[in-house]
């Protein structure tokens, strides 16, 4: 069952600092704080001198005034455990706990995150300092919950300390018991890497032209997360024990961490930072970008984690520090819409990063709320104005769940391997990209779906349609999963390089796409990469694809049938395998099955979407141009739902309500053509 926070009402946060600013500011933070429509702060996720500044010996002085303070002006804390940033006298006194880079070179002390998880004295030391807290603050009146460290394997999701070597071989010894399943699991016989000793083994170091075992590789990346969570529940175990009447978070989706099962065994819920201007930065490819829209995606991920979450960190100004990342200032309205977006995919409390941006340090360019000058502005009149809003229609939004019946699958052993292995990777990444942003644009809510060791047929089935772009790892077992959801009635879509690789990263010697060849009807005869600087390879529909030329872009797959009901529905049209199929659907029980021996790109996720009839759920009700964005979170315990239309335009959007509902936010009743601001928010009531 998936962890959830549960909630009453909606609220809004803030990050707040009070080791920044002096202690004459603190009183009237939290006054203004409260007439914007506050109620929680998040504190000392970087306080760790603060509370130790020396080995051994702890002060709480200015926490404590701090959250007494706070809690006279009635705000909820969330209190984070500064393990992110070891003081600078640990750092010198144990130089072992800091991280390594690949090539041997040590991090040293001077930002964040420069520790590793394995060194046993950090360990220690850790423990030390989250139960002196603990025990300290967990009968305040103020604190509800706590923060595990902050955004676990951000800044870097690599660890090569000697400490981490020595972890990875008890590791790999518990994983494969013998050097001789693990000399088989990294297929060592090539290349004359055999193993003879465990002191042999380590973690991936620098090798000829860079490429190192990618068996191995796979190996390292399970081993990282495996690491991070042991670290995470080392703090959690405390917290829980000492304090089991706060929750317990952590935030955030980073790299070679598998989220979903450290929520799972050491936290109440997963929370998340959500920072939609870096699509300024990292903009998606190919025409009509989603940007700061594309931010609705990676809230879909944690919506698969926990369906209702906090964001702890919401970006609430421009972004910058003082060497990387700029990005631009949030335009009118934006930091409302931003809102509405976590809000539409499930978080039911949103935390602005931060309350006043900081004039000293790295992150000076990193605004919040509030510029250097502590005045108002535009943005600060934006918090109200949601404050506000929040306070008529938050009971009624609290603890509704977003309702998707199309499921986009991941899972972390591909998001790994595909890291290193080019054939495949890249390639999940724009099909990924091309099915969300065609199902954003007609409408139709979609889900992320992790599968797990304990997912089941009946979890799927909820979902009309799956699509798993390009699952290269796929074991029988998933296969035998699969095939179970579709003949109970579930469609399912694969893309190339499917079913090619086992849980090691190997490739067993069958036809591709191996354990779900038979449920498809097909078998990859041949396949080929695509020159970069072309296309695609023209695509002729047979059947029901509509008109017009579109691409079978990255990579193809040439197939053959090897079923005899299954159905091609589309050929290559061009090149040496001109005529072979490329498009596939096999009815198999209830449901079905097709294949797609290309990447997919947004014009042949559109054509698909008639063959697999999808619609989307505002058909005959609302009509809504592309720049507006349908969520929709259904309340169990009233039976209403929550229709959540964000303009991410710059322009006034149109819409047409084709009967009379209530709009929570103006509490008028809409009907006909309605305008939305620029960047404005509309919750129909239904």
């Amino acid at each position: 069952m998936k962890k959830s926070f549960q909630a009453d009402t909606l609220q809004l946060g803030v990050c707040y600092y009070p080791e920044h600013w002096p202690e004459s500011l603190w009183e009237d933070d939290y006054r203004r704080m409260r007439d914007l429509g506050i109620s929680v702060i998040r504190v000392a996720e970087f306080a760790w001198t603060i509370f130790e500044p020396e080995e051994g010996i702890f002060s709480f002085q200015l926490f404590d005034k701090a959250l007494d303070l706070a809690h006279r002006y009635g705000l909820s804390v969330v209190f984070g455990t500064p393990t992110a940033t070891p003081p600078a006298w640990l750092t010198h006194k144990y130089p072992e706990v800091l991280n390594v880079r690949r090539d041997g070179v040590q991090y040293q002390h001077g930002q964040r995150r420069h520790y590793n998880y394995n060194a046993p004295i950090y360990r220690e030391l850790s423990a030390r300092v989250v139960t002196k807290l603990a025990e300290h603050y967990r009968h305040h009146p103020a604190i509800i919950g706590w923060q595990i460290d902050n955004e676990i394997n951000c800044e870097t999701n690599v660890f090569y300390s000697e400490a981490d070597h020595e972890a990875f071989r008890k590791w790999l010894k518990q994983r494969y018991q013998t050097l001789d399943a693990l000399n088989r699991a990294w297929g060592t016989v090539f290349w004359s890497q055999t193993y003879t000793a465990w002191e042999q083994v380590h973690l991936s170091r620098p090798t000829v032209s860079n490429s190192p075992n990618p068996h191995q590789l796979l190996d390292e990346n399970r081993f990282i997360s495996d690491s991070a969570i042991s670290y995470v529940k080392l703090q959690a175990d405390i917290l829980h024990r000492v304090a089991p009447h706060h929750f317990v978070t952590t935030n955030g989706l980073f790299g070679h961490l598998d989220s979903h099962k450290m929520t799972q065994e050491a936290l109440d819920f997963l929370s998340y930072d959500s920072y939609p201007n870096f699509a300024t930065i990292w903009p998606d490819e190919g025409p009509l970008p989603l940007l700061d829209r594309k931010w609705s995606w990676s809230l879909s991920v944690v919506r698969d984690i926990s369906p209702n979450f906090w964001v702890m960190e919401q970006q609430a100004g421009p972004g910058g520090w003082v060497n990387r990342m700029a990005a631009p200032s949030p335009k009118p309205g934006q930091l409302r819409l931003w809102t509405y977006q976590s809000i539409a995919h499930g978080a039911d409390v949103v935390s602005y990063f931060r309350w006043r941006t900081a004039t000293m340090g790295t992150e000076i360019y990193w605004h919040g709320i509030h510029d250097y000058s502590n005045l108002p502005n535009r943005r600060t009149a934006e918090v109200q104005r949601v404050g506000d809003e929040f306070a008529r229609v938050g009971g009624l939004i609290a603890g509704s769940t977003y309702v998707a019946k199309v499921g986009i699958l991941r899972d972390y052993a591909n998001e790994w391997d595909g890291e290193f292995d080019e054939w495949y990777g890249p390639l999940a990444r724009r099909s990924e990209a091309a099915w969300f942003k065609s199902l954003q644009h007609h409408h139709i809510p979609v889900d992320a779906v992790y599968l797990q060791t304990d997912t089941t047929a009946a979890h799927l089935k909820q979902y009309q349609v799956l699509v798993w772009p390009h699952a290269a790892i796929l074991s029988d077992e998933t296969a035998t999963l699969l095939t179970e959801y579709v003949s109970q009635g579930g469609s399912l879509v694969f893309g190339c390089r499917t079913g090619y690789k086992d849980e090691t990263g190997q490739c067993p010697m069958r036809p591709m796409p191996g354990p779900v060849a038979k449920v498809c009807g097909v078998e990859v005869a041949d396949f080929t990469l695509i020159d970069k600087r072309h296309p695609g390879t023209p695509l002729f529909w047979v059947a029901e694809m509509g008109d017009g030329e579109t691409y079978a872009d990255g990579f193809n797959d040439i197939l053959r049938l090897s079923a005899p009901d299954t159905e091609v529905l589309a050929r290559y049209r061009s090149t040496w395998y001109e005529g072979e199929p490329a498009l596939t659907r096999r009815r198999v029980g209830l449901g079905t099955a097709y294949y797609y021996g290309a990447a997919f790109n947004y014009d042949v996720v559109a054509s698909m979407l008639g063959i697999l009839e999808l619609k989307s759920p505002a058909d005959g009700i609302l009509d809504l141009p592309r720049d507006v964005e349908l969520a929709i979170r259904h309340q169990s315990k009233t039976t209403e739902s929550f229709w959540f239309l964000l303009n991410y335009a710059d322009t006034p959007q149109t819409i047409n309500v084709r009967q009379p509902y209530q709009d929570l936010l103006s509490n008028q009743t809409l009907q006909g053509s309605v305008a939305i601001e620029p960047h404005g928010v509309v919750i129909l009531r239904r």
